[in-house]
């Protein structure tokens, strides 16, 4: 594994564990089997694009670090790097002054052209002109692909790269409004405004966008058949835990708009066949909070 591979793995290593979700619930919300995220995420096979592409969607990040990440790693593994080292004129030799022409071609320029031979040596030189072009050239992205020290893009990769979804969120406000914020992008920094860990055991969270201007919630570590409600300004939006991949992974109601100072009330109801003591059926818990 090269060091290339072995970075892009362990950024997915960190996007997967943000998701929370297993193998076999990646597997389920993805096209790629359980084995072959396996195999991705510790670098034994260089993953396809859209592998990538999917884990940065389920982690609710922008796409664009890691899939500069997999254009240097897939270029080791295809061996193109090793095509691109190459050696090619550096840029001084390059600059420098050409060698003075035999004396007979300074004489003679019309007998070599007529020849053919001045034709062929102009084309000689532009495609070694247009082989140093493109060389350099790919030296130059695979720099500016290259993350920071800290692990950022540079600017130049993230504009050049980043696809769409890098730009920011699918929606605003009012169109934001019964959407998924993992579809529409909300979820990749959002404010955590409230947690609470119930009796049952299953952790819920209140999280707000101020990109969005939307809040939602979401819950995990569920049994089938729980429910959340969010309610805010009149509007309801729910959710619930319909199979054993949902209870495997976060499960998230839709958003609903919001803005500064209103009052967001979170609502969970178990299942109702988890009875608690004495046969009873167990009580909804609620929490309270304000966006910011």
């Amino acid at each position: 594994m090269t060091p290339e591979q072995a970075r892009l793995a362990a950024a997915l290593r960190e996007l997967r564990a943000r998701t929370g979700l297993s193998l076999a619930a990646l597997a389920a919300k993805t096209a790629f089997s359980k084995s072959s995220w396996e195999r991705y995420l510790n670098g034994k096979t260089l993953p396809p694009r859209p592998a990538v592409q999917e884990l940065c969607r389920l982690a609710g990040e922008a796409d664009g670090r890691c899939l500069a990440l997999w254009e240097i790693a897939e270029s080791e593994w295809s061996g193109r790097a090793t095509e691109a080292d190459t050696p090619v004129p550096s840029p001084a030799v390059a600059q420098a002054a050409p060698p003075d022409p035999p004396a007979a071609e300074l004489a003679a320029p019309t007998e070599a052209v007529r020849g053919g031979g001045g034709l062929r040596g102009v084309a000689a030189v532009a495609v070694l002109a247009s082989v140093c072009a493109v060389a350099v050239g790919g030296v130059a992205v695979a720099l500016l692909l290259l993350p920071r020290q800290h692990g950022e893009p540079r600017p130049a990769a993230a504009a050049t790269s980043a696809p769409p979804s890098a730009a920011g969120p699918y929606c605003r406000a009012l169109s934001c409004e019964g959407k998924s914020p993992m579809d529409m992008h909300c979820a990749a920094s959002p404010d955590t405004l409230a947690t609470h860990h119930t009796a049952g055991g299953a952790w819920l969270e209140l999280r707000y966008s101020r990109e969005c201007g939307t809040s939602w919630a979401r819950m995990w570590g569920t049994r089938i058949g729980d429910r959340l409600e969010l309610k805010a300004a009149g509007r309801v939006r729910g959710a619930v835990v319909e199979n054993e991949v949902d209870a495997d992974n976060f499960v998230y109601t839709p958003m609903t708009v919001t803005r500064s100072g209103t009052v967001v009330r979170t609502c969970f109801r178990p299942a109702a066949e988890d009875k608690g003591k004495g046969g009873k059926e167990p009580e909804e818990e609620c929490f309270s909070s304000v966006s910011r």
